[in-house]
């Protein structure tokens, strides 16, 4: 996957996720262009980019993650340089979005902030963002720059098909009506039935809770779909339900851990026998457990990458998935 000779493809990282970015880069053969980047003891951020990137195709790798507002402003401050600094095209590649469940007006004078931060975006000076699995269609829509949304769901559907016990009688589980779509996605890959659980959520404590189950999960294997994993409430809770409904055994697959609060001590005591996860989002050691199988989601911003440089279509690379 070596770019062509007479393209300058260059690839930035800021802080939050190196790794992800080098690894994308060794998907490439290309190296990981260098940047200073600098906190003072004010708080204030300073962007260097260390070498010239006058006239090249520049893709900045940035992921929303803590601490996340440092890392949204380095962002935007490195497109900002770019810019500066007369690069041909500014891709900021963005894994998991900045504020990507602000995405509607549910409750009287707030901020639909996934629009704000397209907005920053593209004053900031990116000419197209590469992202993956947004958590619903419509931030695409806040965008008047080009989007290229990937999904990781076929690298969670191969890992899936690769557990022997889980395909031996496997059934996928929404963990809410909301996911019943995706988790249809899921089924169908998989040659499962669906079962859809259906639960009450009130307030902001983030608390949802399980009261009816559509589906059958008796003496089959359940897997819990969702695009994202914050403090697990949603599915811990559906994973008890589905343990006591007499699955098997309870997995789940999303694409974004995010693993917040208590998420990672209620692992430690939940029905879940096995999560997969991608690095969208890093890791940090506190957060490990063996139970968590992360999924490398390098390959696919590689090739993602590869096409837009060379200006062949995505959407043809996901439609052969």
């Amino acid at each position: 996957m070596v770019p062509s000779a007479e393209m300058d493809l260059t690839i930035l990282s800021g802080t939050s996720h190196p790794t992800l970015a080098r690894n994308v880069c060794d998907r490439l053969g290309v190296k990981l262009a260098s940047a200073t980047i600098t906190r003072f003891s004010n708080e204030n951020i300073k962007v260097r980019i260390d070498e010239s990137v006058r006239e090249k195709d520049v893709f900045v790798v940035q992921t929303s993650c803590p601490p996340m507002h440092d890392n949204l402003f380095e962002l935007l401050q490195m497109i900002d340089a770019l810019r500066g600094a007369s690069a041909g095209r500014i891709t900021a590649v963005i894994p998991y979005f900045f504020y990507a469940r602000s995405d509607k007006k549910d409750e009287p004078r707030i901020s639909i902030t996934a629009r704000l931060v397209a907005d920053l975006l593209e004053s900031a000076g990116a000419n197209r963002v590469l992202t993956l699995d947004l958590h619903s269609p419509q931030i695409h829509g806040f965008f008047r720059i080009p989007v290229d949304h990937l999904t990781a769901v076929p690298l969670l559907v191969d890992a899936l098909k690769s557990d022997r016990e889980l395909m031996s009688a496997p059934v996928v589980v929404a963990p809410d009506v909301g996911e019943s779509k995706d988790a249809g996605r899921f089924a169908r890959n998989l040659s499962a039935p669906l079962a859809v659980v259906d639960k009450r959520r009130t307030g902001d404590d983030e608390k949802a809770r399980p009261v009816h189950m559509v589906g059958e999960v008796a003496d089959r294997h359940a897997v819990m779909v969702d695009d994202e994993m914050a403090t697990g409430g949603t599915i811990f809770e559906a994973a008890r339900f589905c343990a006591e409904r007499g699955a098997k055994s309870v997995r789940a697959a999303v694409v974004h851990g995010v693993l917040s609060g208590e998420c990672s001590t209620k692992l430690r005591s939940s029905a879940l026998q096995r999560l997969i996860i991608t690095d969208t989002i890093p890791l940090p050691e506190h957060k490990r457990d063996p139970r968590i199988e992360v999924v490398s989601v390098a390959g696919l911003l590689a090739d993602a990458i590869q096409r837009i440089h060379n200006g062949k279509s995505v959407a043809e690379m996901m439609s052969t998935r």
